[in-house]
């Protein structure tokens, strides 16, 4: 999975085997034989984010991966639909897919565009929208919603620290 170094560590308890518990890819570290990570860029509660260099295609990617390798089924699934979703949706105002997987020791990824800038909430953070910014922005949002919903998804998750801020 990585050159140099391993991503995971296991943790056992009396013993036993529990899960694999990521350990912070270091920079320059290569992922899947393709991804150069350059740095973390987010934790949450499923796994961690990184913005990493695509050596196949030559650009920066945000780099999903769950916290653990094989890890409880009900999160291994809902990542696997996520990937596989986002990879049938095409429209602006949603991330654009690049590539998903799965490492041959297990550990799932999900390769998305980087969006340099700042996030909604990190604007909205430095003082309130105008009318008309966030007119535009309930219009990218609303029809980025409605192209999912076409498909029958359903985003259950919108809050501002997961939308972009348009420049």
């Amino acid at each position: 999975m990585l050159a140099g170094a391993p991503a995971f560590r296991w943790r056992h308890d009396s013993g036993i085997l529990i899960a694999m518990i990521p350990v912070q890819l270091a920079p320059g570290s290569l992922f899947a034989n393709r991804f150069v990570i350059e740095q973390l860029a987010g934790r949450g509660g499923m796994g961690a984010v990184y913005r990493a260099h695509d050596r196949q295609r030559g650009h920066r990617v945000a780099l999903k991966l769950l916290h653990s390798a094989g890890g409880r089924a009900d999160e291994s699934d809902r990542f696997r639909r996520e990937s596989q979703l986002l990879s049938e949706l095409r429209h602006p105002g949603i991330v654009a897919y690049v590539d998903h997987g799965e490492t041959p020791d297990g550990h799932r990824f999900l390769a998305m565009e980087w969006l340099d800038g700042e996030d909604l909430a990190q604007r909205l953070a430095r003082g309130p929208l105008s009318l008309h910014q966030s007119l535009s922005l309930l219009g990218c949002v609303s029809t980025a919603l409605a192209t999912a919903h076409e498909r029958g998804i359903v985003h259950r998750d919108l809050k501002p620290s997961r939308e972009a801020a348009a420049k």
